[in-house]
């Protein structure tokens, strides 16, 4: 696929979204160059979005943009999908990447959901900044951090920004074990399967599209 392809609105990074348009321009401000753009809209959503993991993982609105927009709150697979349309929709070629990664600092509520530590299709996304494609990862707002004594990702728009490998206690916390790869939509009905497979109380939680308690109440329990 060329740079072109990453440029266009798909079912779920929907970056025609009359909203998703407002929100990137009102983001970017003055900003001229794609390099500063993309971290306006880096810094933008991930401290205004909230994160959360307890929410409807088989619901399609929690991977499209547009509607992670209207709610204010997602995962890392929301706010990645959110920032990809936004990167598309002020005209940074922009998608969506995937990776299995040991979740070491995991909440007993989450790890009983997930059934273990090992968190598949965790998102990020890509921007093609500067001839290369670059990796930003919003998932986690600095309040959150704080909560879990975890150290806000930056992004420099120049380096790839993926987890630290350890918290600010010097204890593991995200291990990258397996590549997915990049895509120009979410790859929803991929996800699914392997959640109906290996995590499937992710799909059945008594949710009904909605979100269920504050995830950084719980790291006060860790």
């Amino acid at each position: 696929m060329t740079e072109e392809t990453y440029l266009q609105p798909a079912s779920f990074i929907d970056s025609d979204s009359e909203a998703i348009k407002e929100y990137a321009n009102e983001a970017i401000g003055d900003a001229t160059t794609d390099l500063d753009k993309a971290l306006k809209l880096y810094y933008k959503i991930r401290d205004g979005i909230h994160y959360t993991p307890y929410l409807d993982f088989g619901k399609q609105g929690v991977y499209r943009a547009s509607t992670v927009l209207e709610q204010g709150w997602g995962f890392c697979a929301s706010k990645a999908s959110l920032l990809a349309a936004c990167g598309r929709a002020v005209g940074i070629p922009s998608r969506i990447g995937f990776a299995d990664v040991e979740n070491h600092l995991n909440t007993p509520r989450l790890r009983e959901l997930n059934g273990g530590d090992l968190m598949q299709w965790h998102a990020f996304t890509e921007f093609y900044l500067k001839g290369k494609w670059v990796k930003a990862t919003p998932a986690f707002n600095k309040k959150l951090c704080d909560k879990f004594r975890v150290k806000p990702l930056e992004f420099n728009g120049l380096e790839d920004s993926i987890f630290h490998p350890y918290d600010e206690d010097e204890r593991k916390h995200m291990e990258y074990v397996k590549d997915r790869g990049s895509f120009a939509d979410v790859p929803y009905e991929e996800i699914i399967a392997t959640y109906k497979k290996n995590s499937p109380k992710l799909l059945d939680n008594g949710l009904s599209g909605g979100q269920s308690g504050d995830f950084g109440d719980d790291a006060q329990t860790e």
